[in-house]
């Protein structure tokens, strides 16, 4: 395999293709024993690792570089034609849920397939191909629109990322004015994102009704393939959030208030840990990628020899630009078995996070696809691979010292803290997208409404300071979740408490929770939610007393450190 940027594209032939994979759907279906079957599905997925290989490269060049007119047009042409297969796919879920063979297939690859086949034609009809295609062109227009918001701001020209850094200023006055320059920056275009986003709830409505559900929200599970838990079990575990993590994170709050000194936290408070300046890696880029590299080394062998793969083949983009797109994510080279990292780097303690965040989303694609002879099973729902991410943050704390120093202790706590604080708002991004798909008739200014009561359930400390765009509802905006992926954020919060469980376990026996951690990656999606859960030994989030119990002893750890309300001699400098 060559390094990232030297691999070449073509554009995939996608009539070459679906003629191809008709032909093996029909091997598949005609089969005369399970050997012909079996490997007429395994030459399926080979050829879709082909195309999705060449998908994922276009993709990713654009989203480094949204100003690239070739890979611009390319996903154009791929948003307007991957969606006329799927009257192909349609035919292969039924070859494959009615193959005489299946019972020998189920014993060769479990019945997760078959599950997953009969989601997927509830949810894949040819009548929505055109609102795919709608709203492929739309998640790219909305892509476009924030990658290229850029403000002057201390006579730099920075985009929301580079904001953000800004945001974190030990001097309260700094803060508070990339604070209005951050809020201007949205203010700015939220009419073009409301905009937006109406049309995105119509066309997502249009789908819904088309396949003959009464409400997005229903079509979106199905999506996710949730199939374990419904938006009942959801507004349970919102419910159990709001009783135990909210009244912890307002004393939170309140404590980080005291130790940077102010009477009043106000939104541009929030980011500022500590008074003599948050912990910040000390290293550029590239040293911190030497220093993720000997972290993973030290970590366990299976670990050293993935990122030495992704060092080997330059598998990462990780530094903000104008013209790249917002946010980080992990995708994957599936010809290759290889995974790729897109970050934004900014200067702050969340460029160590992306190295062990979408590292450990990175690591566990790379450990299923060596272990999974499906290409299918190489992922799970999103709720466990954040799961995979999430704790690989928690794993890696011993090694926090190699960025961070003697602030290593300080980024831990401050860790712990932004984890469980971010909490009450996946509960917001959550429970506006089920009112908003509830009520999808609402205007802009209604959804903005509902947005600023959401922010008071829970968090009850949020303080624009008078700001008016953001008082009246327009923080959400923010969320790049809420345009392109539906309902996909509260996948994180589910996510988070399977962390906080491998934590809790790592304090004890730190072998013992690598051991299941490690299995929980080897299996990768070829069993459901709960199974997997099981598997790796965590316990069910929607349970009653769930939350509480994935959570109470972070609460515990948090409220006995000693930067609960440590100040520094720099104190009042920020009052």
């Amino acid at each position: 395999m060559e390094k990232f940027a030297d691999i070449p594209y073509s554009r995939p032939d996608l009539i070459l293709f679906k003629n191809q994979t008709i032909q093996l759907i029909e091997q598949l279906a005609n089969a005369s024993d399970a050997r012909m079957a079996r490997q007429a599905l395994i030459e399926i997925q080979e050829m879709e690792k082909n195309v999705d290989t060449m998908v994922t490269i276009a993709h990713v060049r654009n989203t480094i570089d949204t100003t690239d007119t070739f890979y611009d047009q390319e996903m154009t042409f791929l948003n307007e034609n991957l969606p006329k297969l799927i009257p192909m796919q349609i035919q292969l879920l039924k070859a494959l849920l009615s193959c005489p063979f299946r019972r020998e297939l189920e014993a060769d690859f479990g019945s997760q397939l078959f599950i997953n086949a009969e989601t997927e034609l509830k949810v894949q009809d040819e009548s929505i191909m055109e609102e795919k295609v709608e709203e492929a062109n739309l998640r790219q227009a909305y892509q476009k629109l924030t990658a290229q918001c850029t403000t002057l701001f201390k006579n730099d020209h920075v985009n929301f990322y580079g904001l953000l850094k800004h945001m974190e200023h030990q001097d309260r006055g700094h803060r508070r004015e990339a604070f209005l320059a951050w809020s201007a920056l949205y203010a700015t275009h939220a009419d073009e994102l409301d905009r937006l986003y109406d049309q995105l709830i119509a066309v997502r409505v249009r789908m819904a009704k088309k396949l003959g559900f009464d409400r997005f929200t229903e079509l979106a599970y199905l999506n996710r393939h949730r199939t374990a838990y419904g938006p009942q079990d959801v507004a349970s575990f919102r419910r159990q959030v709001l009783e135990i993590v909210v009244p912890a994170c307002a004393k939170i709050r309140a404590d980080q208030a005291e130790r940077i000194g102010v009477d009043k936290l106000k939104y541009f408070d929030e980011s500022l840990l500590f008074p003599d300046g948050n912990p910040e890696p000390a290293g550029s880029k590239d040293q911190m990628v030497a220093w993720a590299q000997e972290m993973y080394r030290a970590l366990s062998p299976e670990t050293g020899k993935f990122f030495d793969f992704m060092t080997q083949h330059e598998l990462f983009d990780l530094e903000t630009r104008p013209g790249k797109r917002m946010g980080g994510y992990c995708t994957s080279l599936s010809s290759w078995k290889a995974p790729f990292i897109f970050a934004n780097f900014n200067g702050t303690s969340a460029d160590v996070d992306v190295l062990t965040h979408e590292a450990g989303h990175a690591f566990a694609y790379f450990t299923a696809s060596r272990e999974q002879e499906l290409s299918e099973y190489c992922h799970s729902t999103n709720e466990i691979n954040e799961i995979h991410s999430m704790s690989m943050e928690h794993f890696t704390y011993p090694w926090m010292d190699k960025f961070f120093g003697d602030k290593a202790v300080q980024y831990r706590y401050a860790h712990l803290c932004q984890s469980l604080n971010v909490l009450p708002y996946m509960m917001c991004v959550d429970e506006f997208q089920h009112i908003v798909y509830d009520q999808p008739d609402m205007t802009a200014m209604e959804r903005r409404q509902v947005w600023r009561d959401l922010e008071r359930t829970y968090m009850p400390w949020r303080d624009y300071d008078g700001v008016e765009f953001l008082e009246k509802g327009g923080f959400w905006m923010q969320k790049q979740h809420i345009f392109m992926y539906p309902f996909y954020y509260i996948d994180y919060a589910l996510a988070q408490m399977g962390a906080f469980g491998f934590y809790g376990r790592m304090k004890t026996n730190q072998a013992d929770a690598w051991t299941d951690y490690m299995s929980l990656c080897r299996a990768g999606g070829s069993q459901g939610y709960l199974e997997l859960l099981s598997l790796a030994g965590l316990s069910n989030p929607f349970a009653e007393g769930g939350v509480a119990k994935a959570v109470s002893h972070v609460i515990e750890e948090v409220s006995g450190s000693s930067y609960r309300i440590c100040r520094s001699e720099t104190e009042g400098e920020n009052g």
